[in-house]
Formats: C-alpha cells, sequence, structure tokens
C-alpha cells in the first residue's frame, strides 16, 4: 500500500484539505460507503458492488502468520495443504496476533495486515497456492466531487498538470463564474473526501480505515 506516498501528493496539492484517517472493520466496508459515512474506501474485493464505482489497484499476496519456533518458521514459502489440519485464528478476533503467540493457532491475512502486525516472537510465510486479494479504491456513484475526482487522480498517478486534472479544474472555475463568487466551494464545504484502508496502527485487528478531508 502506497498510502503515505498518496498522502503527501494530496498534501502538496490541497495543503488545506487536511485527511483524516479512522478505522473501519472490513465487514463494514460497503455499509459505510453507501450511508455516507466516507466517501472514498480502500477495500478488499469482492464486495457488492450496486450503486458503487470500484478501481482494483494491485493485488495482495496472502501469508500465514506462526510462532518463531512453529514448524512452518523453517519454510521460505507454504502451502494450503500445510494448514489444512491446523487450528486458525479469527483475524476478525480482538489481538488475533497474541492468540498466535500463545499457541492458540495460525493466522492468515494479507501480506500488509502481518507486516503491521509483525513482532519478534512471530514470523510470517506466503501461502504460494493460495488466492491473492485485490485492494480497490471505491466510492458512491451518486457522490461525485471535484475532490473526489482530485484524489483519484493521486491514487492513478495523474501529474498536477494532467489533461483530465486541468479539464476538472477548468470545468469547476467556469461554474463559478457563471453561479457567482464562492458557490462551488459552499456547496462542497459538506462533501468530504475519506478514504478507506487498513490502518498500520490496528492491523492485527484485520480493520481498515477510512481518511476524509474537511473544508475549514
Amino acid at each position: 500500500m502506497t498510502l503515505t506516498k498518496w498522502r503527501r501528493i494530496w498534501e502538496e496539492r490541497f495543503p488545506r484539505e487536511p485527511l483524516e484517517v479512522s478505522e473501519v472493520a472490513e465487514a463494514e466496508q460497503r455499509c459505510v460507503l453507501v450511508e455516507g459515512a466516507v466517501d472514498l474506501c480502500f477495500i478488499r474485493l469482492p464486495i457488492e458492488r450496486t450503486g458503487l464505482h470500484a478501481i482494483p489497484l494491485y493485488e495482495e499476496v496472502p501469508v500465514v502468520v506462526v510462532p518463531k519456533d512453529h514448524p512452518l518458521a523453517a519454510f521460505d514459502d507454504v502451502e494450503l495443504a500445510q494448514l489444512a489440519d491446523l487450528l486458525a485464528v479469527d483475524p476478525q478476533a480482538h489481538d488475533p496476533f497474541d492468540l498466535v503467540a500463545y499457541g492458540q493457532g495460525v493466522l492468515r491475512v494479507p501480506h500488509s495486515i502481518a507486516r503491521s502486525g509483525s513482532r519478534r516472537d512471530l514470523v510470517y510465510r506466503p501461502i504460494i497456492d493460495a488466492e491473492p486479494t485485490t485492494v480497490a479504491l471505491a466510492w458512491r456513484i451518486d457522490n461525485a466531487t471535484e475532490l473526489i475526482e482530485e484524489f483519484i487522480g493521486v491514487v492513478r498517478g495523474r501529474t498536477v498538470n494532467s489533461s483530465r486534472t486541468a479539464q476538472s479544474r477548468a470545468a469547476n472555475k467556469a461554474a463559478n463564474k457563471s453561479a457567482g463568487s464562492n458557490q462551488v466551494t459552499q456547496a462542497n464545504q459538506d462533501q468530504p473526501v475519506a478514504v478507506q484502508k487498513r490502518a498500520k496502527a490496528k492491523s492485527s485487528t484485520g480493520r481498515p480505515s477510512r481518511r476524509r478531508a474537511r473544508r475549514r
């Protein structure tokens, strides 16, 4: 996940539009979008896409987390067959990494979750024959705003002078001029930009996070 990079680019381009980050459980990622609690979310597919746009961004390798002295720790990678008879820790459990450390089972999670929750007494190994997780950026079809379009551009790698970004800003300026000063700005004050992802600070819970920018 290149969230740090995207946040830095956003802050450079829109210093007056801060982004807020908070956690959302993976099971609630569609709910928070549909209910308007967030405007943009980094989600893990699959998700029910009715009423939503979703841009697949990249795939993430699943890994298994085990204690350092576990037999699987001796391998560079593992296969699903090696996990078949092992007790599994629920990724949604409270402090699942602690449960693994206490010998309650092995934990299967996406690579970024394992990396963010890494600790000295645990190791993780890629599962080479498991299906990868697809991370996507999603937003509501009926919630199109200039700030949302700008953030999508940041994620997609558009430069500040890209034709699409420039056209969007030109159209917004024209609308501002015809409608009167600051009308578009005022209309957007209640349309924060939010982005959901798995937060590094609490990735051990397997919970995504959301990010919101409010106009000041």
